[in-house]
């Protein structure tokens, strides 16, 4: 498991590239891109086919990811996960959160085999402060359960 370190260094660019973002803010990547955006990170949507989501102009993959832009979050269908995670390879990524359940053993395996750190298991929200008190709910009850990180 990660440490708290590790998560936290994960935000200090405050640039973040987000696969698997929605136009649909009742989808999850719709959340995070609104959530994080409130956070005050900016972000940097990578999506196929959208040219841009809640007014921030969208990248079709990671490889046109301007320079800078070395943190990844992903947020897909689990059967996309290992292709974003070669993507994130071959762009030079130096940092990837995988949202829990999106997240696959090979995905996690081709970040180890090319020394990019990843943060799976855990969800972004109980980490992107300010955290909001459902979040902070679920952060105190895994302190109290003891799987909160060290």
């Amino acid at each position: 498991m990660n440490t708290l370190q590790e998560i936290q260094e994960f935000f200090k660019p405050n640039k973040l590239a987000i696969a698997g973002a929605s136009r649909n803010p009742k989808k999850f990547g719709g959340t995070v891109m609104t959530e994080l955006t409130k956070r005050g990170l900016e972000l940097f949507p990578v999506h196929p086919e959208a040219k841009e989501i809640n007014g921030v102009p969208c990248f079709k993959a990671i490889s046109e990811l301007p320079a800078g832009v070395d943190h990844l979050f992903i947020t897909t269908q689990k059967s996309q996960t290992s292709g974003l995670v070669e993507q994130a390879v071959q762009h030079g990524i130096k940092k990837i959160w995988i949202q829990q359940h999106s997240e696959t053993p090979d995905a996690l395996e081709i970040a180890k085999k090319n020394n990019i750190p990843v943060i799976s298991g855990r969800c972004i929200f109980m980490f992107a402060e300010p955290v909001s008190s459902v979040h902070g709910f679920h952060r105190w009850i895994s302190k109290l359960f003891g799987s909160y990180p060290k």
